[in-house]
C-alpha cells in the first residue's frame, strides 16, 4: 500500500512543481504555460464543477481564445480563413480581451460584452475559459473582478479539459464589436 501512495505522490509531482503562484499584476506574455491554481476574489472549477454551472444556465460562459486578425497586406485574391472555434455551447466568444495590456477600445469591447450576457448586473454570475494552461482567461477573470463582477469563475482547463469530459461543443463566432 505505501508503495502505491508513493507512486502516487511521485507521479503528481510535475504537476505540483508547475503550478504558477498567483501573480500580483496580469500576464504580460507567453501566454501559454502552467497558470496558477487560484484566482483572487474568484472561484477556480474544474471541468465537472463548469458542467454542473452549465446545465443549471444561471452562469454566463465567456471564451476568450484570441483571433488572430486578417494581415493587411495580404496579395489580391487570396483567399482569408478565420480558424472555427469550437467552444461551450451558448458561450460569447470575446476574443482578444485576456491579453495582459488592452487598448481602451478593447476595454470598451469587454465591458460591452459582459453587460450583454449580464443585462448589466454585475452580480450575474460569469465563467472565463479558453484552452488549457491559457493566461488569458485567467487575465480575463481578473479584469471582470477589477470591473465589480462579484461572481466571477475561471476554467483553467478550459475547452481542452471540457472536451475531455465528453462535454458538448460547438462552432461559435466572435461577437462583433459595436460602435
Amino acid at each position: 500500500m505505501k508503495r502505491i501512495w508513493a507512486a502516487l505522490a511521485i507521479s503528481l509531482l510535475p504537476i505540483c512543481a508547475t503550478a504558477q503562484d498567483e501573480p500580483s499584476d496580469y500576464r504580460m506574455d507567453h501566454y501559454r504555460g502552467p497558470v496558477p491554481t487560484t484566482l483572487a476574489g474568484g472561484t477556480v472549477v474544474g471541468p465537472e464543477e463548469a458542467h454542473r454551472l452549465w446545465e443549471e444556465g444561471a452562469t454566463a460562459f465567456i471564451d476568450v481564445l484570441p483571433q488572430a486578425p486578417k494581415p493587411a497586406n495580404l496579395p489580391p485574391g487570396t483567399i482569408w480563413r478565420d480558424k472555427p472555434r469550437n467552444s461551450i455551447p451558448g458561450a460569447i466568444w470575446l476574443p482578444n480581451v485576456g491579453y495582459g495590456a488592452l487598448a481602451d477600445v478593447t476595454h470598451d469591447y469587454f465591458k460591452r460584452g459582459l453587460a450583454k450576457v449580464t443585462n448589466g448586473d454585475k452580480t450575474h454570475p460569469v465563467l472565463m475559459f479558453c484552452l488549457e494552461e491559457c493566461w488569458m482567461s485567467w487575465n480575463a477573470a481578473k479584469r471582470a473582478l477589477e470591473y465589480g463582477y462579484t461572481t466571477v469563475y475561471w476554467l483553467p482547463e478550459g475547452t481542452d479539459g471540457w472536451s475531455l469530459w465528453d462535454y458538448p461543443l460547438e462552432q461559435i463566432t466572435p461577437e462583433e464589436p459595436q460602435p
